[in-house]
């Protein structure tokens, strides 16, 4: 394999030096361990699976569903594993760059495709509610209701005694497979532009559409690591310096940190206020903040900084730490009317200040790569490997020591480096077993998963994968395994 395209110090003799490099790009190839790094393929394949896993899975073992505020579970892994393997494709792919500016050009386009193509995929919906029922006699009793609704052309409704509001209401039969519902005093289903699975109504309200996603901040990564490799390539041709052969990509990732850590830790954040709709109007409610540095739900200054440039009205409207006590009390099926007001908030954990470090995450997997690239043995890519990521792991175990939380929603710094250092480790095991052991046919689903993965997360979140399971049934459509899947484990 090759190294990238060192600075030249002039002109002259330039297309001598890319000759030379060229060259040796060619001579590599054919004494490299291996012509394709399989690991990359089932690492971005692992990646798949366990989003898949802990979406579905995670109502029914709270364990592995992302941690409520603080801390790390299994989710929580799968957003910054993606990042990492972004930043070792790309050390490979513009490995040689003849052409920075057309490179460039290419990068942009592809960030665009994937932030617009995360916008589409986004879909809206919320719920705010207190008592338990039973889901399945819901869905169809809800389509019923929506049907009158739609044909006699009301916004309203009563629905077991309850004031119900309804915007388009589609069966959430692949939701129900997240998250548990619930009834209150107000109910409101918000539409989707992509349809449900029983219903059909579309349509996304511009007013409350949500601009950032999972897409948008891989995008974001994306771009700016990309960036970086063509345009701060390696410096000198070092083996034993590579922290000195990029120092101008390490440079890029301390900014990153330090611009995220002083929004963080330095920006006051005053009080606030903010409404919700509901059937009988809208209601106001206030957060006494006052405060800097505080990185709780209600008062931290990524959230602020969100409110003021986005809007809160585009943030995700049901954000992870309305799990935590103070919001749920002691019993998670019902939701407490006493709850703090900030707990009714939106908040996107998938923010502006958070994606500075989610791209720190991406240009840490550049390093990665370049590790890959510069060091034919396996030897030395597993030792090198191995240092950076037990270095990356004891920096962010500290920080978390000394007080800085691993949180997941504000991507701090520990948590940037504890995962990312998670994620090196598990690329070295699966590079040891795979591309070295010969474990590959074991490995064959997740390579596939790994080839395809963005089409497969576009049939996972548009609802088609599951639509398509549902089709099959026996002898009833109500047979199903998505029905199946909802009676059995989500209502249990």
């Amino acid at each position: 394999m090759a190294e990238n395209e060192p600075l030249l110090g002039s002109n002259n003799g330039g297309e001598e030096v890319l000759a030379e490099r060229e060259s040796e790009a060619t001579h590599r190839k054919t004494t490299t361990p291996s012509s394709r790094v399989v690991s990359i393929d089932v690492f971005r394949g692992i990646c798949v699976f366990l989003m898949i896993l802990v979406d579905y899975a995670g109502s029914v073992f709270p364990s592995v569903a992302h941690s409520p505020w603080n801390g790390v579970r299994l989710a929580d892994f799968v957003m910054p594993f993606f990042l990492f393997v972004v930043g070792v494709s790309l050390a490979i792919v513009n490995k040689i760059v003849l052409d920075r500016t057309g490179a460039t050009l290419k990068v942009v386009i592809r960030t665009l495709k994937l932030f617009v193509l995360g916008i589409f995929l986004q879909v809206t919906f919320a719920i705010d509610a207190k008592d338990s029922i039973d889901l399945i006699p819901l869905l169809t009793e809800l389509q019923e209701l929506n049907l009158k609704l739609e044909n006699s052309k009301l916004k309203q409704e009563t629905y077991r005694g309850i004031r119900v509001k309804l915007t388009g209401v589609s069966s959430p039969l692949v939701v129900a497979l997240k998250i548990k519902f619930y009834t209150g005093s107000d109910i409101m289903f918000e539409r989707g532009y992509l349809h449900g699975i029983t219903g059909l109504t579309y349509g996304v309200d511009i007013e409350r559409i949500r601009w950032m996603g999972i897409l948008q901040r891989i995008a974001v990564g994306y771009i700016i690591a990309a960036l970086c490799e063509i345009w701060l390539p390696c410096q000198e041709m070092k083996r034993v310096a590579l922290f000195r052969n990029y120092i101008c990509q390490w440079c890029i990732m301390f900014l990153l940190s330090a611009i995220h850590c002083g929004l963080i830790y330095g920006l006051y954040v005053p009080d606030w206020q903010f409404s919700v709709s509901q059937s009988t109007g809208s209601t106001i409610y206030e957060v006494k903040c006052s405060v800097r540095g505080d990185l709780g739900p209600a008062c931290n200054s990524a959230a602020m900084i969100d409110r003021y440039i986005l809007g809160i009205d585009h943030l995700y409207a049901k954000p992870v730490y309305r799990n935590m006590k103070e919001c749920n009390g002691s019993n998670r099926d019902t939701v407490s009317e006493s709850m703090p007001s900030w707990c009714h908030a939106a908040f996107d954990p998938e923010g502006i200040v958070s994606s500075l470090t989610a791209a720190a995450t991406s240009i840490i997997g550049l390093q990665y790569g370049h590790i890959l690239v510069q060091f034919q043995d396996h030897k030395g890519r597993l030792y090198n490997w191995s240092i950076l990521s037990l270095s990356l792991l004891a920096v962010g175990l500290f920080l978390d020591f000394v007080g800085m939380p691993l949180n997941k929603s504000l991507y701090t710094i520990s948590y940037m480096l504890v995962t990312s250092g998670a994620a090196g480790i598990t690329f070295c095991l699966l590079y040891l077993l795979v591309d070295i052991y010969g474990w590959r046919r074991l490995m064959f689903v997740l390579e596939w998963m790994g080839k395809h993965s963005l089409s497969i997360f576009i049939l996972i979140t548009s609802n088609i994968a599951v639509i398509f399971i549902q089709g099959f049934y026996w002898r009833d459509p109500q047979n199903n395994i998505v029905r199946w899947i909802v009676t059995r484990f989500v209502q249990k």
